[in-house]
C-alpha cells in the first residue's frame, strides 16, 4: 500500500495540490452532517474476519437532487455527491461502498483513473459485474480516497464511475437510470482522509478542477475512520 501510495503521489500531483487548497477553504464552513457507515456483522477478508461496514452514495448531474436542497442552494448547477460528503467508517474493518451514477462524462485526462486501485482484489462490479478498470473515453467521475501528509495509517482507494450514455432516457425524477458500482476495501487505525472526484468535472474553472471539483459538499468530502468497528455497533451506527 505504501509503494501505491508513492506512486500515486506522482500521478496525483497538481490535482491534489488544487485539492488540497480546496479542502483549506472548505474547512473555514460549518461540515454538512456525516453519514456513519453501518456495521452489520462480519466478512471473510485476505485480513482475516473483519467487521463489515456499508455506505451507499450518488453522484448527480447538478445539485438539484443531493445535499444542497430542492432549489441546488447556492451552486444548483454544480455536479455533488450525495447524499453528504462527510463520510464516517471504522477502524479494522472491511467497508463496502455501493455508488449510484446518475450522470454523463467524456474521456478522462488520466487514463490511470479509469483503473481501480486500493480494492479488495483491485476490483469493483458495475451493474453486477466484476471489473478492473473501464473505458477511459466514458467516464462521468471517480471515488478517489487518499491520506493527508500525517503520521496516520495510509489509505488509498480510487474507482472510476462510468458515465451515462448521453441519449439515455429519464426516469420519473428526472434522472436516467445510474449505473450502479460496489467496491470494498479495508481500513486500518483510525485517521482523517479526503475524497475527491478526479474526473475534470468543473466546467469554467481552473482547467475544469476548480468549482465544485475542489468544494466540499460537492466532488470533494472526507472520510474520517474512527474508533472499531464494535464501537460502531454499540452506537447503532
Amino acid at each position: 500500500m505504501r509503494m501505491l501510495i508513492g506512486a500515486s503521489a506522482t500521478v496525483l500531483g497538481g490535482v491534489v495540490a488544487v485539492g488540497v487548497v480546496g479542502t483549506s477553504l472548505a474547512h473555514s464552513a460549518p461540515p454538512p452532517r456525516q453519514l456513519r457507515a453501518s456495521v452489520q456483522g462480519v466478512a471473510s477478508t485476505p485480513e482475516g474476519s473483519l467487521p463489515h461496514a456499508f455506505l451507499t452514495l450518488q453522484t448527480w448531474p447538478d445539485s438539484m437532487a443531493g445535499p444542497h436542497g430542492k432549489d441546488g442552494g447556492a451552486q444548483p448547477g454544480w455536479v455533488t455527491y450525495g447524499p453528504t460528503t462527510n463520510l464516517s467508517v471504522p477502524a479494522h474493518s472491511l467497508v463496502t461502498v455501493t455508488i449510484q451514477q446518475y450522470d454523463t462524462g467524456e474521456k478522462i485526462t488520466n487514463p490511470y483513473f479509469a483503473q481501480v486501485h486500493g480494492t479488495v482484489g483491485n476490483t469493483m462490479t458495475v451493474d453486477g459485474k466484476t471489473v478492473n478498470a473501464v473505458d477511459p473515453a466514458h467516464i462521468g467521475h471517480t471515488f478517489t480516497l487518499h491520506s493527508l501528509v500525517t503520521n496516520q495509517d495510509p489509505l488509498f482507494v480510487s474507482v472510476p464511475l462510468p458515465a451515462v450514455a448521453d441519449d439515455a432516457p429519464a426516469l420519473a425524477n428526472g434522472y436516467p437510470k445510474p449505473h450502479t458500482v460496489t467496491f470494498s476495501f479495508i481500513t486500518k487505525g483510525p485517521g482523517n482522509y479526503v475524497f475527491q472526484c478526479e474526473y475534470p468535472c468543473g466546467d469554467g474553472y481552473y482547467a475544469k478542477f476548480g468549482g465544485p471539483m475542489s468544494t466540499q459538499t460537492y466532488m470533494e468530502g472526507t472520510v474520517t475512520v474512527t474508533g472499531t468497528a464494535a464501537t460502531a455497533a454499540a452506537a447503532g451506527e
